[in-house]
């Protein structure tokens, strides 16, 4: 069977960004952050907390997560909440722990 024959006709441009997507979360860090943003919206002080990260590491991740629309961020007040915005993330992360066996 030839290479061609393999490909399915997935768009170029989502197979990108899908690959830029999953390069990101190759990080052990990114990852527990995506993690700890997926059940709700979170303040960079609760993501360093649960995340164990100091802060400066966990706002630099976070630019990085914000730069490529994984995540978003919103203002209030004093403090900037951040959530998952990228459906993709989830189904990582789902997968993580399935195909894990555990």
């Amino acid at each position: 069977m030839t290479a061609k024959a393999l490909v399915r006709g997935i768009d170029p441009a989502l197979l990108k960004r899908a690959a830029d997507i999953i390069k990101l979360l190759g990080h052990p860090d990114r990852l527990r952050i995506v993690e700890a943003l997926e059940p709700r919206e979170r303040t960079v002080s609760e993501i360093c907390e649960l995340c164990d990260l100091e802060q400066a590491i966990c706002s630099q991740h976070l630019s990085r997560l914000r730069r490529y629309q994984v995540v978003a961020a919103t203002k209030e007040g004093h403090h900037v909440k951040y959530r998952v915005v990228e459906p993709k993330v989830h189904h990582i992360l789902e997968c993580i722990r399935t195909c894990d066996g555990r």
